[in-house]
């Protein structure tokens, strides 16, 4: 006989991985639900306490609203939102959603490290009627394929006879405050068709964009990782204009606001692919094809094309600089902007790191000025001690990587050698007639 599941109006969440993914739905479903946050980082932890999200994803006013201070707070509001590292502050729960990072490693292949440790944590925690969802992107079988396993081993338990599983792909556009998690419609699904209803149910009580529950686990996943590979393909294809343009001496720019005049022209710009999704799922969704036997050749050439942009950009200043006379082994060159999109703190899979160590391996000394990024996080990461905008000196060229806000008042004139000094643009930011080149 299959265990009952526990009531929604009589559950408790545990949200597993506060960061971009994790946190906003936290405090959303602690509106509704009493909902323990859980991350490893204890760093993080604190800065939650104190009322701070150093994502940027969740407003301070609406974090702080949400805290409630123990378990006994939880337990009294009803509702609430606790952050904690301490893994006995969800043992209690009955419902588990893992928002961990899905990564992948050197070789570009996944890295389900962080998966298989939130799961190997959460067998040993499972009680009958539990439900597991998982929200992290991956490739479709993840979940039943590799993930499940863990969760029986680990606890002794039956899959969908004694404990379920569910996967809602997160749809979170970092930096976007218009279209967030509330007002995208979230895809559902679960290991049975009651669980299916369970699941879409709980998602339904906080989406008001409404929710839709797919036919199977699998086709859940399968969806996320189209979404991503769809753009990273279409972004290739403008990618490989811009090279070819180049070669030809068009504009890549003017090309496509030319064709953009007919109504079903797909209006894609060229520019560096980096993040946690569209430069990374198409991998994800490449491993399990060749792990049955199909090589994607459509979505592989889109990778190429999307990881080399980033060292054309790099020999294109190079080769600017040399038509201008400049030395180039000692001259000094500014890459303004180094997270993997504007306006946001996320350096995530970030590209631009590729244009810094090309110019680095060309012998140039490269500064990296970015006020989104956090400088700790960027050091940590890649090793890069970012420039404050107090300390920018003269530079022989100026690459825009990334398009902030803060950079369209730059004194961009303020910081060149002289006149010959290269100003690129990588993002179309600043008119034509103020830079050198751009793609």
């Amino acid at each position: 006989m299959n265990t009952a599941l526990l009531p929604l109006h009589q559950s408790k969440i545990a949200v597993i991985g506060l960061g971009y993914v994790g946190l906003p739905l936290a405090v959303e479903l602690a509106k509704y639900y009493p909902t323990v946050g859980y991350d490893i980082s204890p760093k993080r932890i604190e800065g939650l306490e104190e009322g701070h999200d150093f994502t940027l994803e969740v407003e301070d006013e609406k974090l702080q609203s949400s805290l409630v201070k123990s378990s006994i707070g939880l337990d009294h509001k009803g509702k609430g939102f606790l952050p904690s590292n301490d893994v006995s502050e969800i043992s209690s729960c009955n419902i588990f959603i893992v928002t961990v990072p899905t990564p992948i490693n050197e070789h570009k292949t996944p890295d389900l490290q962080p998966l298989i440790a939130a799961s190997t944590m959460l067998g040993k925690l499972l009680k009958k009627g539990d439900v597991v969802i998982y929200e992290s992107t991956t490739y479709p079988g993840c979940t039943e394929e590799d993930c499940v396993p863990i969760l029986e081993r680990e606890s002794g338990l039956i899959f969908n006879q004694d404990f379920y599983c569910g996967y809602s792909p997160e749809r979170i556009n970092p930096g976007d405050k218009v279209n967030t998690l509330t007002k995208i419609k979230k895809v559902t699904s679960g290991s049975t068709p009651e669980v299916a209803d369970y699941v879409n149910e709980l998602y339904a009580s906080i989406i008001e964009a409404g929710t839709y529950k797919a036919s199977s686990i699998k086709v859940a996943e399968a969806s996320k990782a189209i979404e991503n590979a769809q753009r990273d393909v279409n972004i290739s294809f403008v990618n490989e204009l811009a090279l070819i343009f180049d070669r030809l001496g068009i504009d890549t720019n003017e090309v496509l606001e030319a064709a953009g005049t007919k109504w079903n022209f797909l209006k894609y710009k060229p520019g560096l692919v980096g993040g946690h999704c569209i430069g990374v799922d198409p991998y994800y969704l490449a491993h399990k094809a060749e792990q049955v036997g199909y090589h994607p050749a459509v979505i592989l050439s889109g990778r190429r094309v999307n990881d080399n942009m980033g060292m054309f950009v790099a020999n294109k200043v190079i080769k600017l600089m040399i038509q201008k006379g400049k030395t180039i082994k000692g001259s000094k060159a500014l890459i303004l902007g180094f997270t993997f999109k504007e306006n946001c703190p996320d350096i995530r899979n970030t590209r631009v790191i590729d244009i810094y160590k090309e110019l680095n391996q060309f012998g140039l000394e490269v500064d990296v000025y970015d006020p989104w990024a956090s400088r700790e996080e960027v050091q940590e990461e890649y090793g890069i001690q970012l420039t404050s905008k107090n300390k920018l000196s003269k530079y022989d060229a100026v690459i825009l990587a990334v398009g902030h806000k803060e950079f369209s008042d730059m004194d961009l004139e303020d910081i060149k050698t002289n006149g010959l000094s290269v100003l690129y643009d990588t993002k179309a930011f600043y008119r034509k007639d103020l830079v050198h080149g751009r793609l």
